[in-house]
This record gives structure tokens, sequence and C-alpha cells, in this order.
């Protein structure tokens, strides 16, 4: 759009004037999970200003005594001293740990966490060894991070990929708008778990609160236990042996596998009959035009 004036925009068609102003015009009808990164392109896995670090390379933080802001930095300046492996220790429920790492790191936190840990990370692998609060891994991109204990509400919110492991139960609204990834719960979850989601999945081997799956757009819910009402649009379907296998080898990496395995998880999408944002997509775009 750089350069051009009115006159010259009204002078093009309408797919070229939407091209020039940044406007998609993507069908979006029935996709689902879509690639964008080409897996033989290993620049794109990686920040250009990422640290390299070598995991066998360890360092650790007493947190007693150090603000949020302070444990943060420290973990930045092992990282850029090419530490792989860092282990935290006395967080004391702090706020905002771990979070805008955006490389590979082997991260430890002995003991519980605040609110909004390790959000907005994008490779590292994480474990936790006590309790969460609120939005844990919020928009995480990718690594892993791995919760011994219970987690608070929003867990996982608008998550985009990676695994976000709690051993213990979640608070509700687990997974609120989340775009990828996969959330993997051993206990129970509360109301609203699901709202908004819009690709990935999420599964909880125990019970699941009113609500479940609220307006969800995409992606898959699993559940092992007893689901006390679902939300609008939300819908059960069968099982596949697809789902069985995958359910199967992904909870069986994070020891959550039951022994009576998986034939009794329920599988929860979206009914589709919301899918209504593309019929008025055209209409406003010629409001804007």
């Amino acid at each position: 759009m750089a350069g051009m004036n009115e006159t010259e925009l009204r002078a093009l068609s309408q797919e070229e004037r939407a091209e020039a102003l940044g406007m998609m015009s993507e069908q979006l009808t029935g996709r689902s999970m879509q690639a964008f990164f080409e897996p033989a392109e290993d620049e794109n896995f990686l920040y250009p200003w990422a640290p390299v670090v070598d995991t066998a390379k360890r360092a650790e933080i007493d947190a007693d005594g150090l603000s949020a802001t302070e444990v943060n930095l420290k973990i930045r300046e092992l990282m850029q001293d090419g530490v792989g492996t860092v282990r935290i220790t006395n967080p004391r429920g702090m706020h905002s740990l771990g979070v805008g790492i955006l490389s590979k790191l082997n991260l430890e936190f002995e003991g519980s966490l605040g609110y909004f840990a390790v959000g907005l990370i994008d490779g590292p692998n994480v474990r936790i060894t006590g309790r969460v609060g609120w939005s844990c891994g919020e928009n995480m991109m990718a690594g892993t991070v791995v919760i011994e204990k219970n987690a608070g509400s929003t867990f996982g919110a608008a998550i985009r990929g990676g695994d976000l492991v709690c051993r213990g139960s979640v608070g509700s609204r687990t997974g609120i708008d989340q775009k990828g990834g996969t959330i993997i719960v051993g206990g129970d979850t509360g109301a609203l778990t699901g709202f908004m989601m819009q690709r990935g999945r999420m599964v909880f081997c125990g019970n699941a609160g009113k609500n479940l799956g609220d307006s969800m757009y995409d992606g898959t819910i699993f559940v092992g236990g007893t689901i006390q009402s679902l939300g609008v649009d939300a819908v059960e379907e069968p099982l596949t042996d697809l789902d069985k296998a995958w359910l199967t080898r992904k909870l069986g990496q994070y020891d959550l596998l039951p022994g009576e395995g998986v034939e009794h998880f329920k599988k929860i999408v979206a009914g589709r009959q919301l899918w209504n944002y593309d019929n008025l997509e055209p209409s406003e775009k010629k409001l804007i035009l």
C-alpha cells in the first residue's frame, strides 16, 4: 500500500486492493493443522539472536532473596555463557518466572511457582516439582513443560505448540483459545475447559467440569473420566484406531497411561454449527473497501 493514494487504490480490482492493503483472502473452510515450516530448513527453527547452549554445562540459581526479574536475568546471562541446564531453588511461588525463553534449555524449578510461569516460551524443556498458579505456559510456542503437582486456572491459555503437562489437576478455563500443541492433565479439569479452542489436542485422564469445549472452533479434547456437561457446539464422536494409538503413545511418554488403557476415553470435537466466520468475512471486506 506504501506510495498508493486513494485514486490508485480505487482503480484496482477488489482482490488487488485487498492484497495491497495487506488483507488475507485465503479460504479457511475445512483447514486444520496447517504446516507453516519446512522441516528441511533448519534456520526456520532458530531465532538469529538465540544463544547456543550446551546441555552438559550446568548451573544453579538460589532464588531466595531475588526478585522475579533478577532470576530471569540470571537465566539469560547463563544462557549467553553457553549453559544449557539450569536448576532454580527456592522459587517461593514467585510470579512470571522462566518467561520469554526462545531457545533450547533444560530448566528445572525445585518448588512451586505463581502466576504466568514459563509463558511465551519457544523451545525449552521445563520441569516444575511443585504447583503453579494461573496461566502457566500461556502462549507457549514449543518445548515441553511438566508440572509434578496441581495447576491453577487458564492452564495453557492460547498455547500454540509443544507439550504442556500437569500430573495433578487443573482449574477452570484450561486451554482457553488454544491454537495448537498438546495439553495433558493427569487429574481433573474445571469449567469452561477448551473455551473457543481453535486447534491442537487436550487430554484429561480424570473428570471435566461444566461447559467443556464451549464455542470450540476446531481441535480435539479427550476425557478419561466423566464430563459434567458439554458447551455450545461441542459434540462427542467415536474414538478411531488412530486416536487410540496416539493417546497410548502420548500418555505413555509422560507415564500417565491408565492401567486399563485408553478404550474408555471420550472424544469431543466441534459440531461446526458456529462455522460462519467465512460467510461473514466477504461482507466485512466490502464494508471496509
